[in-house]
């Protein structure tokens, strides 16, 4: 009577005394590290700001273009995985939101001084400091600005967490205005600790939709601000050319350079004499 064969699997598992490890699968072409990689770096070399979809290049702009960015950046935060897909994606919205702006499209048709501000490594303090003293701050810190917007004839045009976007008729009133922020927010104490501010002022034409300024001036602003150091105000040459040798202390930022900001944009750090 025969005896029963395994399976060949199992005569082979025998023979060779351990089974075999599994054959790991292969990763999807649209999570592809390598293929993820050239995505971003074509990304670099397209016209436009490459940077779309984070944050700050699409704070304080409701345009078609920055509604989609962020709708793709909001998937990629929930699947936590690279995508090529969403890298694509993000390419061909940047280089159409800059074929639009180089075509005049999205602008205002007045000169305004926008100004952006935010607290020097809030965020890490945040995660020691408490959920308590963090909006302690955050109540400081937004009386603070506002007034100093305020006194300065400025809009307050919304708060981003910590920090504030704001439009001022002239560029004058907008370099006061951020000059006074820092020097209330560099006043504030909370659990001991005193805060920094930072701010950028950049003269364009934004369009204003409902309450909001929308545009590539608005992102250029954020990066401006986004270049600066603790209690540094930055301002770009438009906002610069106007101020009064008298009263104000300009030193040109060499090697500026910020993601979606014009290759030739000049930045000074800008300082009040007396």
């Amino acid at each position: 009577m025969s005896e029963d064969k395994p399976p060949p699997d199992e005569q082979t598992e025998e023979r060779s005394g351990a089974p075999r490890p599994p054959t790991p699968p292969a990763p999807p072409p649209d999570g592809d590290p390598r293929l993820v990689k050239a995505a971003r770096l074509a990304r670099r070399v397209l016209p436009g700001d490459s940077s779309l979809g984070d944050p700050m290049s699409s704070s304080g702009d409701d345009s078609p273009s920055n509604q989609l960015a962020r709708r793709l950046a909001e998937q990629g935060e929930r699947s936590e995985k690279p995508s090529v897909m969403r890298e694509l994606g993000l390419g061909a919205l940047q280089a159409w939101q800059a074929l639009s702006e180089s075509q005049g499209r999205g602008r205002g048709e007045v000169d305004l001084a926008i100004m952006f501000c935010d607290l020097v490594d809030f965020s890490s303090w945040a995660l020691d400091a408490g959920d308590e003293s963090a909006l302690e701050l955050l109540r400081e810190f937004k009386h603070a600005v506002e007034e100093a917007i305020l006194d300065h004839d400025g809009e307050l045009v919304k708060l981003l967490g910590d920090g504030a976007m704001s439009v001022f008729r002239d560029g004058r009133p907008a370099v006061d205005a951020a000059h006074a922020a820092i020097g209330a927010v560099a006043e504030i104490e909370v659990a001991g600790y005193r805060p920094q501010l930072r701010a950028g002022v950049h003269l364009g034409r934004p369009r204003k939709v409902s309450r909001d300024y929308v545009g590539v001036d608005v992102n250029v602003a954020a990066r401006v601000c986004e270049a600066a150091g603790a209690g540094e105000l930055l301002v770009s040459a438009g906002i610069e050319e106007g101020l009064p040798a008298s009263a104000y202390k300009t030193k040109r930022r060499r090697f500026f350079r910020a993601k979606g900001a014009p290759k030739d944009l000049e930045v000074y750090s800008a300082e009040t004499l007396g």
